[in-house]
């Protein structure tokens, strides 16, 4: 039932967005903005196991994941530019983003910054 009751908070929020950028887009980006992702999953953690270390480890790990994530924002908008087919530019948009992540985490390798 827990899990449920997760799931289902989780998708209410995702369909407010959609529902709300059908009105207004600037609206729906602030809100999606907030990384309702993150929060949601500090909550559950923060209810199922109190662990502070765990979330603060956690949001450390979220911010290193920030900047190879703006990938997806920057390349998305400039291949519908081109006027490449919508789920053509999402598939180039998750693999460009896969592979600047791989990047990304080759480089913190190299500067010794281990990821828990």
């Amino acid at each position: 039932m827990y899990i449920f009751l997760k799931v289902l908070l989780t998708a209410l929020i995702v369909v407010a967005i959609s529902e709300i950028s059908r009105r207004s887009t600037i609206l729906a980006g602030i809100i999606a903005s907030i990384p309702l992702t993150s929060l949601l999953a500090i909550i559950w953690i923060y209810f199922d196991t109190s662990d502070l270390e765990m979330i603060k480890s956690l949001s450390g790990n979220i911010l290193l994941m920030i900047p190879p994530s703006l990938v997806f924002f920057i390349c998305l908008p400039l291949l519908i530019d081109m006027k490449i087919e919508f789920y053509l530019s999402i598939f180039f948009s998750i693999l460009l983003t896969a592979f600047v992540y791989w990047l990304y985490f080759y480089i913190l390798g190299i500067l010794g910054i281990n990821l828990r």
